[in-house]
């Protein structure tokens, strides 16, 4: 073996083992700053992000029923009129 490719190796396990380290990290709640200390995550944070996610999703079921229902006879404008109806109830 030769010299660079012994240095190439230990590169990629470096790399490999830094991937892993957050990983793991991640999966116990934890997150390592820029000075190498363990912080624990925001727990209200991934709620918060849910909500948000769940938000979006109706958004995007919302849009494809409008963009792709060719069959219903109202127009795309009453179709948003009533969704914003519905929005203010």
């Amino acid at each position: 073996m030769s010299f660079w490719t012994f240095v190439f190796l230990c590169v990629i396990a470096g790399i490999g083992y830094d991937i892993w380290n957050k990983r793991h990290l991640a999966q116990h709640g934890h997150l390592m700053d820029e000075k190498g200390k363990l912080k624990p995550l925001a727990p209200g944070r991934e709620q918060e992000l849910e909500a948000e996610l769940t938000q979006l999703r109706e958004r995007v079921q919302v849009l494809e029923r409008i963009a792709t229902d060719d069959a219903r006879p109202r127009s795309l404008a009453n179709e948003i009129e009533s969704l914003r109806d519905r929005d203010k109830d």
